[in-house]
């Protein structure tokens, strides 16, 4: 085993750590001093180094800095009792591999060897690279190959669309896509979410308004449909809209023209409805809650995205799309490996790709590599906020816990998981009597 280089200044906290490596079957050099520690990186390179970043008139980021000098490649764990946000940032800057706050747990030291040792040991198969496409709608399945061709069959045209699917899968990708492969590609895709959207404000949101046609309306409006003219407009979640404007809209539909509230003409414009929805708008229909005319008036052409557990085969090419874009974002160098690509086809994503999404962002930021740990962990922590909890402390409390047993108790992967440091983990773990 190659040795470890240990720069710590205080005796008895250099002998306890010294012995606890060694104890693990670690050979270690230990020093006190910035000077011996240049010294001895000089002269030989070490694979991880463990210092303490305030030390004497130098400090534990010239340790670093000559670490990677010699060493690119080597992991350095930086350790500090008076942690501030200039050398946290200067140690990551740096290439620190890990960040530890005093005083800590000998258990937090061994983990975070343990993990850069299998980081420079290449542990764990890192998921295979593959060319990716340049849009966000990923997917090979034999179910996302139909949705393009029907794209490609419907974006020529000029045919209403209306787009079915769960939250999050990517209903608004495929009008975005449709437009893209239209004629109208040079010109403006406006998306309206019309579930946000106050029923009463819905019609001069979309159809303009003019100057006093209502309280507030101090100046003429130029609604969404007339903005958009020549371009396409992305009504989301068209369920939502009531009785009222499901006529307007419908009128809009069979005439393609729009008269503001308030206007006494009504003026045309050339605008292309791609709608989206998730809900059952022919139960609806059926229900008597959606207008038989507007659904038959809009479903010219119907796509239903599938959920993304039907396609569990798309998610190495969705998960390897996310890493590579939040690498790229935050100037990291996360892995994707073959462990962590099970564990996320294993999960059933009631979030669709967008909790997908969202997961692969956190760990791109967090952790060291995705695998089948950090994934699982990460999954404990988004479960647990949906846990009903009688109180504020009640819900912190099931929260940390999960996350300790996820990671199987290592309070270092714990607290960066939680996103607060050791220390505040330290103190909650002794008011729950942990």
């Amino acid at each position: 085993m190659q040795r470890l280089l240990l720069v710590e200044d205080d005796p008895a906290l250099q002998f306890t750590i010294l012995t606890a490596l060694e104890a693990q079957g670690y050979a270690v050099d230990a020093v006190s001093t910035t000077g011996e520690a240049l010294e001895r990186l000089r002269g030989s390179a070490y694979p991880i180094v463990i210092s303490d970043i305030y030390i004497d008139e130098r400090t534990g980021l010239d340790v670093l800095h000559e670490a990677k000098k010699q060493d690119p490649l080597c992991a350095v764990i930086l350790m500090t009792g008076r942690g501030t946000m200039e050398t946290t940032m200067a140690a990551t800057r740096g290439g620190v591999f890990d960040y530890i706050a005093k005083p800590f747990d000998l258990d937090v030291m061994l983990d975070a060897i343990e993990r850069a040792e299998a980081a420079r040991n290449g542990e764990g198969d890192e998921a295979e690279e593959e060319e990716l496409p340049e849009t966000e709608m990923i997917g090979s399945s034999a179910g996302m190959v139909e949705i393009y061709k029907m794209v490609a069959r419907v974006a020529p045209t000029d045919a209403t669309v209306v787009i079915e699917g769960e939250t999050g899968t990517g209903k608004e990708l495929v009008a975005r896509m449709i437009h893209r492969n239209s004629r109208r590609s040079t010109q403006a895709f406006v998306p309206v979410d019309c579930g946000s959207i106050a029923p009463s404000l819905l019609e001069s949101e979309l159809f303009g308004a003019m100057r006093g046609a209502f309280t507030g309306a101090d100046r003429d409006r130029v609604g969404v449909f007339e903005a958009a003219n020549r371009g396409t407009v992305f009504l989301d979640e068209i369920g939502d809209i009531e009785g009222n404007f499901q006529l307007a809209l419908l009128r809009f539909l069979e005439g393609r023209e729009i008269r503001p509230v308030g206007a006494s003409r009504s003026k045309e414009v050339d605008v292309r409805v791609v709608a989206a929805t998730n809900r059952d708008l022919q139960r609806m229909v059926d229900d008597g809650k959606f207008r038989e005319d507007l659904w038959y008036r809009l479903n010219t052409v119907r796509i239903t995205l599938p959920p993304l557990r039907e396609r569990r085969s798309d998610i190495p090419q969705l998960a390897r799309f996310f890493v590579n874009k939040y690498n790229g974002r935050y100037s990291h160098d996360v892995k994707l490996m073959d462990s962590g690509v099970k564990a996320l086809q294993d999960y059933t994503w009631p979030g669709n790709v967008r909790q997908l999404q969202h997961m692969i962002e956190r760990l791109t930021i967090l952790a060291d590599r995705v695998d089948a740990d950090a994934v699982r962990a990460a999954l404990t922590v988004m479960e647990s906020r949906d846990k009903p909890v009688e109180t504020l402390a009640d819900a912190e409390e099931e929260q940390i816990r999960r996350v300790l047993a996820a990671t199987g108790g290592n309070k270092s992967k714990a607290s960066q998981i939680l996103g607060i440091e050791r220390k505040t983990l330290y103190r909650k773990l002794e008011r729950m009597k942990l």
